[in-house]
């Protein structure tokens, strides 16, 4: 088994989401990061702060240049961060006399972040589609079968008789909650970040308002009136978002692995899990998964909540502790949902008796 379940050769395919997953590879970073130096200098030049040609060699040189991820290892295992070989390689690609112009007024979380959040407005792109799917795959199951007459229980004992659309929309509403959830999200945290070396923009003087929103404009993120290295409930936030979203699906997946008991009898899934020993089994695996990326999302948002203490104007230590948990709990998200949206398609309820 390899470290992550999300990158395992065949693992991935049960628990992993490879469309979401593609805003976390390297590559995708680097082109972000790319993005980020050419929006950069041309919002400088429009400000006065270099030169109209050197911001078109940054650019044609960040649209041409093609950086192998594993030549950055050695220089991300001394310095901490990629930024610094990231710059090198780019205003080599630059030349003279224009090299100097690359990344000015920028430091590393900069750049860092804003293709961070670049590529978490894109994941998040992918995750409000498959919630709108969800939601309309419950109204179709509600408008198909709904009517019909279940058990209920509480405190998993026998209780009183619901409808399957009573029990549906339990499994509905909070995904429209969630949906509701995210605009006020994106709009604090898909913003432009840039600060400078400790994040007043001193380095861009007066301009610095000006150059700032020019990049938001150009990379279609948000303008943001000052840098925000430090502050970072957005992200945990967003983290938290991911972790509703599993959870919301989790609690599906529980009900589905109750009702589908052969004693109960409540609901079939249709190509469901084989077993090894006992080929008659028809095993919910779907909805086993939707209950262990939910507790699993759970498990990370502790961790990444402690992100939030940053020491000073820049902490190598929270930062870091991001980017190990997030990738996880936002793929973990949208794995919960493409499960969700197989096992919705897959489920078959009794015609009553």
């Amino acid at each position: 088994m390899s470290v992550s379940v999300f990158e395992h050769p065949f693992l991935r395919a049960l628990l992993g989401d490879d469309a979401v997953a593609a805003s976390f590879t390297a590559a995708a970073d680097l082109a972000a990061m790319l993005r980020f130096e050419a929006a950069l200098a041309q919002a400088e030049a429009d400000a006065g702060v270099i030169p109209g040609p050197a911001a078109e060699a940054i650019a044609r040189a960040a649209e041409q240049l093609v950086i192998d991820p594993g030549e950055l290892a050695a220089a991300v295992s001394r310095d901490g961060v990629v930024i610094p070989e990231f710059v090198r390689r780019l205003r080599a690609a630059v030349g003279e006399p224009y090299a100097g112009f690359v990344h000015k007024g920028s430091t590393s979380q900069d750049v860092i972040d804003t293709s961070l959040f670049l590529r978490l407005k894109a994941a998040s792109q992918i995750l409000l589609a498959r919630l709108d799917a969800l939601v309309a795959g419950f109204d179709r199951l509600s408008a198909e079968a709904g009517a019909r007459t279940l058990t209920g229980h509480t405190r998993m004992q026998r209780a009183r008789p619901i409808t399957l659309a009573h029990k549906i929309a339990g499994w509905r509403d909070p995904l429209v909650r969630q949906k509701a959830r995210l605009p006020a999200l994106a709009d604090n945290l898909f913003r432009v970040q840039l600060g400078g070396a400790v994040g007043n923009r001193a380095e861009l003087g007066e301009a610095a308002r000006q150059v700032a929103d020019g990049v938001a404009a150009r990379l279609g993120l948000g303008p943001a009136p000052r840098a925000t290295h430090v502050e970072r409930d957005s992200i945990c936030a967003f983290g938290h978002w991911c972790t509703l979203v599993a959870g919301s699906l989790g609690k599906f997946g529980a009900d589905i692995a109750l009702m589908a008991q052969n004693e109960v009898g409540e609901v079939s899934i249709a190509c469901g899990g084989g077993s090894s020993a006992m080929p008659e089994k028809n095993n919910p695996v779907g909805a086993e998964i939707l209950v262990a990326l939910a507790r699993f999302c759970a498990a990370l948002q502790g961790g990444l909540d402690q992100a939030l203490v940053h020491e000073n104007e820049r902490s190598g230590a929270a930062w870091t502790l991001e980017w190990m948990i997030l990738p996880q709990q936002v793929v973990a998200a949208g794995a919960a949902t493409r499960t969700a949206l197989a096992l919705t398609d897959a489920l078959r309820f009794p015609d009553p008796a």
